[in-house]
């Protein structure tokens, strides 16, 4: 079949078997409420929101899997979109790579999402969905940067650090997900990463550690990634201000 005829099918795949020890002790991070709901429903939620969307892959906690296949089980989620809850790895790169692994024959198109992002938009997710079906091997939502950015020389924690250099801000932009990959090209970069050993902090950078291009589409206020606690209050703002306006 041509590349042209071969039908396009998305599937997303959500890490989640990080502890989040910033957000402070309790469950993991991706298990935590927002809105007496676990932030990984909600993020399960985003990406089934999408049409483009046929399945979804949860990467659990290595001993969490039946734990979390259950939490799907027991809420709402969109009919039309297919779950699978998978165990991860020690790192989020393994697990990742685990989620794809697990991936049936037939998705084309791979989306790597943070639980931690539970409130994208359904239209950010379409976006990337939509440049990777335009050609891009690799596409990220990202926002431009509205703080100064110093690069300093590292210190022990505490001691002043010396600033190094002060990049041009209007060349940057602060990078979220879903990250959206051609599957053939993402498989290609796990495949070199776990050679090499890991580097990267996202599979995007591993896309651009194999000279492949990566592109930038508008990625949205609303997603950012909650790791602290004051981003669980603004969190909670921001889904309390949707269901109040929109039924959310």
């Amino acid at each position: 079949m041509s590349e042209e005829a071969r039908p396009h099918r998305t599937a997303a795949v959500i890490p989640a078997a990080g502890r989040g020890v910033r957000l402070g002790p309790g469950a993991p991070k991706a298990l935590r409420t927002l809105g007496g709901t676990p932030m990984l429903i909600h993020a399960v939620r985003a990406m089934a929101a999408s049409r483009a969307v046929s399945l979804v892959v949860v990467v659990a906690p290595p001993e969490g899997a039946p734990e979390v296949k259950n939490l799907l089980d027991e809420h709402a989620l969109p009919e039309r979109t297919d779950y699978l809850v998978v165990p991860g790895g020690e790192t989020r790169q393994e697990s990742v790579r685990l989620g794809i692994e697990a991936l049936p024959d037939g998705i084309t198109t791979v989306l790597v999402h943070d639980a931690a992002r539970p409130l994208v938009p359904v239209d950010t997710v379409d976006a990337v969905v939509e440049a990777v079906r335009d050609g891009a091997p690799a596409v990220v939502p990202a926002l431009p940067l509205t703080d100064t950015v110093k690069q300093v020389e590292p210190r022990e924690k505490g001691e002043p650090e010396p600033v190094v250099a002060t990049p041009e801000r209007a060349l940057l932009r602060a990078v979220q997900t879903p990250q959206g990959f051609d599957r053939e090209m993402l498989q290609r970069a796990h495949r070199s990463e776990t050679a090499v050993g890991e580097g990267a902090t996202d599979c995007a950078g591993m896309v651009e550690r194999l000279g492949a291009p990566v592109v930038v589409v508008p990625g949205h206020e609303e997603a950012f990634k909650v790791t602290r606690p004051l981003d669980l209050v603004l969190a909670e703002a921001v889904l309390a201000r949707r269901r109040a306006n929109d039924g959310f």
